[in-house]
């Protein structure tokens, strides 16, 4: 157990943004694959802009790392291109 002040505010600040982290990773995720699912193109083209706009944000966050956002974003635009 931490013995200062300062590092038992750390853990506690640690915790908020790791429960934050795990949410917005896990919004990310069903936004993911809610568009993989969709199999109308033009409904597909309508979520693209938000969910791209999300993984943006997670990278810049640094929630995820940008080169996975760019894998994301690229795994996304092939296969509504492909539909």
């Amino acid at each position: 157990m931490a013995n200062h002040k300062s590092a038992l505010k750390r853990i506690r600040a640690n915790n908020k943004k790791r429960l934050e982290n795990r949410y917005y990773a896990k919004t990310m995720r069903n936004s993911l694959k809610d568009i993989r699912l969709t199999e109308n193109k033009s409904e597909a083209n309508a979520k693209l802009p938000v969910v791209t706009s999300l993984i943006d944000k997670l990278a810049k966050k640094g929630i995820i790392h940008k080169n996975k956002a760019a894998n994301l974003k690229s795994g996304l635009m092939k296969k509504i291109n492909k539909m």
